[in-house]
């Protein structure tokens, strides 16, 4: 009989094999990675660059409702850059430069919302000037350069709502500005349009003065189908306005009734006056018109709104 000296010791001796020692190294040779938290290592993901401080406060600015000058700068001239070929649709190089200040200040004033507003107009405006247009080149009564916009009919679309936006940049009254901003581009859209439609499928057309009965195309002149076209262009527009923040139901409704004045009056003032007068052109008289609309709207506006 073998003494307890002589015994086999350890696992082996009963049959158990004896665990191995942890590894330390790859197949290869190379060590393996550090173990974490009982878990190896895992490699972090790479870092995004940091924005600089002064771009975050530009894009905030430029979501604001009223970001400014820098701002709606930097953001009308990312759109001008992105959507230069389709702005050359509808406007000459210089209508494209004088469009840039336009846009930087309702940007400036008004934020996306009245940028919109603008960008619409400009859209819908394009749009219906070459509804027809080879009947319209035809009878001599189309827009000049196929419709594509110049200086003078930039200013002559957006003179007065580029002086609300400045105004309300400089009283900070940007609720009262806003309304004479959409009112001024209702009556310019709604006399587009209605000029447009009544040129493209007017049956019967009048002079505003006299009712007598002129041909399509004639200052001054009206039709029941450009009418109606452009009232339901003023209270689409409107609609947007209120749709996008820009006014309250109130001046949405003051707005388009102003759109609506505004288009009677440059009707008249295009049979009574503008013939007799040399520098009174197209251009002149649109400008007139919108800052009609503008006024007549900041007006009411100011008369209902209760005081205190």
């Amino acid at each position: 009989m073998r003494s307890a000296a002589q015994r086999p010791q350890g696992p082996s001796a009963r049959g158990v094999v004896a665990p191995r020692a942890p590894r330390t190294r790859l197949p290869g040779g190379a060590p393996l990675p550090a173990p974490r938290n009982g878990r190896a290592a895992r490699r972090a993901p790479p870092a995004l660059p940091a924005v600089p401080s002064g771009v975050e406060a530009l894009l905030a600015a430029a979501m604001s409702p009223h970001p400014g000058l820098a701002a709606g700068a930097a953001a009308n001239s990312a759109v001008f850059a992105a959507g230069i070929q389709v702005l050359l649709k509808g406007l000459t190089w210089e209508g494209v430069a004088n469009s840039w200040l336009l846009g930087t200040l309702v940007y400036s004033a008004f934020g996306l919302g009245g940028y919109l507003l603008v960008c619409l107009y400009f859209i819908f405006g394009t749009l219906v000037t070459k509804v027809k247009l080879e009947q319209k080149q035809k009878e001599g009564i189309a827009e000049a350069r196929s419709g594509r916009r110049s200086a003078g009919s930039v200013w002559g679309s957006g003179s007065a709502g580029a002086a609300c936006a400045a105004l309300a940049l400089a009283t900070g009254n940007y609720w009262l500005w806003g309304v004479g901003f959409v009112a001024s581009f209702t009556s310019k859209l709604s006399d587009t349009v209605s000029s447009e439609i009544g040129k493209a499928y007017g049956k019967t057309t009048y002079l505003i003065t006299t009712l007598q009965r002129v041909p399509r195309g004639t200052e001054g002149a009206v039709s029941a189908e450009g009418t109606a076209a452009g009232a339901a262009a003023a209270l689409f527009f409107s609609f947007v306005a209120l749709a996008v923040g820009q006014v309250d139901p109130q001046g949405a409704a003051v707005a388009a009734a102003a759109a609506v004045a505004a288009n009677l009056f440059e009707s008249w003032l295009g049979a009574a006056v503008q013939g007799r007068v040399g520098w009174l052109t197209n251009d002149v008289v649109n400008a007139v018109q919108i800052t009609v609309a503008a006024g007549l709207a900041v007006a009411l506006t100011y008369a209902l709104t209760p005081l205190g």
